[in-house]
């Protein structure tokens, strides 16, 4: 019989096979790991535990006997002959029309032959594609292994490691208090994880339910994490620098059961009220039933009747909590990033699939080995923390650093005395950061032995060629490989980096590059139609699904749907822009959507409107980013105010505060200029990349304006912003 497929089998029996339509179905005893609907066991390891095989959505089966089976992870859809065996993943429709990826089909993509590895759902897209044969096959198939049980997510984060190395260092806490890092082993964040996820449960929260994490970073924020996750919860983390109303609208929108806290938080010397804007925010959310409220200062807060003293009740609790099987598509988390629209969305990340990319992303883009000790500066209130500061390093193993502090606290120095301190090998931090700390000059930096390291990274915005080239010679001592990294909330990790690549392959300055395993960039025209050769311009999208990607926008797959592939029907449109060079390298330009990313942060110009229209006298607003020498982008806002208001001044300020309080301090406005009226369509629409124009001084080039109500508006506004850049300049 011809099987075609991708042969899982191991010793060279016909074991294992995903057919493409075909079926090994003699069932004499000996010949096991089919697929088919013919009612008989599945079954690789011998076990007889397993159940039947069926026609499936992409369940992982056979955890009861530790092994992974081939069987139910496959869906086969009937498609003519040419796209069959699709393993069943639900996003990217083929064009046969279904929903998955072919394996090994005649016309789809081939695959090799994996001996001894048997795949299942991983989170649904099994099959490996020729291109990882490039690297380290045998490495790639090992973290398969790891990920292929992800129905127990946090055996591969913590217990794995109990097993084999108990006392490794798991975190770094680095304290804002300089020079008082607390180190944590996996056997010690194993037993907080276990004793935080037996205190949720006693309390209620169980399987599927919504936790909201507002902490500052810490060992017992990252146990909250892992302890949702232990019991099948979804966390979803909040900053804890967002305002009450931002932290309510999160809490009410994916409708969270309970919220982790601290009673204070601590950041660059100042105390931050968490639980006092907890106590805010949970006001107006029905939903919540408790506030578990840890201790990270000595000051006591008031606690209500729905309050629970974290410490108190985990040293009662036991440490020994069985994990929760999950299916390799269950939620993880939720994380809300910012949209065109004004409301945040609530980007869906699932077990599997996330585990792996973060796992793969975080050991090949910044060639991680054992014993390094690996340091990414992020907040796990963003994607940056979850993958590679809680998620990624874990399931490798490493030692990973919690930063609670900011650059500049106590002095400059913060973090190369850091790295010295705790001999770092990987550094990760954001442009925003650096183009700052390139500004007080490289004393602070050569203070300090920067030996350790052997990686810099870069994330969350394009870095410009000034703070390479700084970040480069003067921090890396021009030996170091810096890693300038394109990726998003709804990516789950690392797409397009330098690294890995062959050996000594040569680095861009400022530029993202190459595409990781897996990531297949186009660029797209304003016809919808993909640019081909190189020396080209576009927009930016991928053409397949791969394992990190979102799910979902929570409660809204329409919004999903509209916002990632409607655009360009087939691909994943990730909004930004992009130049591919005559070697065929990318380099990301900028978004190309009204969002705007302040130091790190994406928002939404949306969000800040929103905001700002609550000013009474303020009817109309329309905000913009515009190039900041420090945080990359800023907020550039544009008002209306009525007629009768006299004291511009006044309302200008009280805006400022009216966006700190609703949404974050770092979303405030840099300029905000009064305007008589906003260019507008005759169908109503503010026109903004008319106002990008004006502050960009591009007057000369407005493009076309024929749909403008009134073009006499762009010299009024114009005048206005020549008459404010004067009294900016004077003052």
């Amino acid at each position: 019989m011809q099987i075609q497929g991708v042969y899982l089998g191991a010793g060279g029996c016909p074991q294992g096979h995903v057919g493409a339509g075909e079926y090994l179905c003699e069932c004499s005893g000996y010949i096991q790991g089919y697929v088919g609907t013919c009612g008989c066991r599945v079954s690789l390891c011998g076990c007889s535990s397993v159940p039947t095989a069926v026609w499936c959505r992409g369940d992982l089966l056979g955890a009861r006997c530790s092994q992974v089976h081939v069987g139910a992870g496959v869906s086969l859809y009937g498609c003519n002959g040419c796209f069959q065996g699709h393993v069943g993943a639900r996003v990217f429709p083929r064009p046969c029309g279904c929903r998955g990826v072919p394996l090994g089909a005649r016309g789809a993509p081939r695959a090799v032959r994996v001996p001894g590895v048997s795949l299942s759902d991983v989170s649904s897209y099994a099959y490996l594609p020729l291109c990882l044969t490039k690297l380290s096959l045998q490495n790639i198939l090992h973290m398969f292994r790891l990920c292929l049980n992800l129905c127990f997510l946090t055996v591969n984060c913590l217990d794995q490691h109990v097993q084999k190395s108990p006392d490794r260092v798991a975190l770094i806490w680095e304290r804002d208090e300089p020079g008082s890092a607390v180190h944590v082993t996996y056997r010690e964040l194993l037993d907080m994880t276990c004793r935080l996820a037996n205190t949720l449960k006693k309390y209620g929260i169980q399987k599927g339910d919504k936790v909201a994490i507002y902490m500052s970073v810490s060992p017992l924020s990252v146990a909250a994490m892992l302890a949702c996750a232990r019991i099948g919860a979804v966390h979803t983390v909040v900053f804890a620098g967002f305002s009450a109303e931002s932290l309510a609208g999160r809490i009410m929108d994916s409708g969270c059961k309970a919220v982790i806290t601290y009673n204070q938080g601590v950041r660059g010397g100042r105390i931050i009220e968490l639980k006092t804007t907890v106590d805010k925010a949970v006001k107006n959310c029905p939903s919540i039933k408790h506030v578990f409220v840890a201790q990270r200062t000595e000051n006591k807060v008031q606690m209500g009747d729905c309050d629970v003293p974290l410490e108190e009740e985990m040293a009662k609790a036991a440490s020994v909590c069985t994990p929760e099987s999950m299916d390799s598509e269950d939620m993880l988390f939720m994380l809300y990033t910012s949209g065109s629209t004004g409301k945040p969305k609530g980007i869906v990340h699932t077990q599997a699939g996330y585990l792996l990319y973060a796992a793969l992303t975080h050991k090949y883009v910044f060639d991680y080995q054992q014993g390094d000790v690996f340091g990414c500066v992020a907040d796990i209130g963003w994607i940056t923390g979850h993958s590679y500061v809680v998620y990624g390093p874990l399931c490798n193993g490493a030692t990973s650093v919690l930063f609670e502090s900011t650059p500049v606290y106590p002095d400059p120095g913060r973090y190369w005395e850091m790295v010295q301190r705790l001999k770092i090998n990987q550094f990760y931090g954001a442009p925003t950061a650096i183009r700052l700390l390139l500004k007080y000059g490289n004393e602070w930096v050569k203070k300090y032995d920067r030996s350790s390291l052997k990686t810099l990274g870069s994330v969350g915005e394009p870095i410009n060629n000034e703070a390479w080239q700084w970040f480069y010679h003067v921090v890396g001592n021009g030996r170091c490989t810096l890693v300038d990294t394109w990726w998003q909330t709804e990516t789950g990790g690392i797409c397009i980096a330098p690294r890995p690549s062959e050996k000594k392959a040569e680095i861009v300055p400022a530029m993202a590059m190459r595409p990781f395993f897996g990531i297949v960039p186009v660029l797209m025209d304003e016809n919808g139609k993909v640019i081909e050769g190189n020396d080209v311009s576009g927009a930016l999208c991928i053409a397949q699904p791969w394992p990190g990607m979102a799910r979902t926008i929570y409660g809204d797959h329409q919004r999903f749907v509209d916002a990632y592939f409607k655009a360009y029907p087939g691909y994943y449109f990730t909004g930004d822009s992009a130049y591919r060079t005559e070697k065929g390298y990318y380099q990301i330009t900028g978004r190309m959507d009204d969002v705007i990313n302040i130091s790190g942060h994406r928002l939404g110009t949306a969000e800040i409107e929103d905001a700002m229209a609550d000013h009474p006298e303020v009817p109309e607003t329309a905000v913009i980013g515009y190039p900041h020498e420090i945080k990359g982008e800023g907020a550039f806002a544009f008002i209306v105010v009525k007629e009768e208001t006299a004291h511009k001044d006044r309302v200008k300020e009280e805006l400022k505060t009216i966006v700190a309080t609703k949404i974050a301090k770092y979303a405030v406005p840099d300029h905000i200029l009064v305007v008589k009226r906003l260019p507008k369509t005759r169908s109503g629409k503010i026109m903004r990349r008319l106002l990008r124009k004006v502050v960009a001084e591009q007057s000369s080039d407005m493009g076309d304006t024929t749909t403008l109500d009134d073009p006499s508006v762009i010299m009024e506004i114009l005048d206005a912003y020549q008459k404010y850049k004067k009294e900016k300049s004077s003052s």
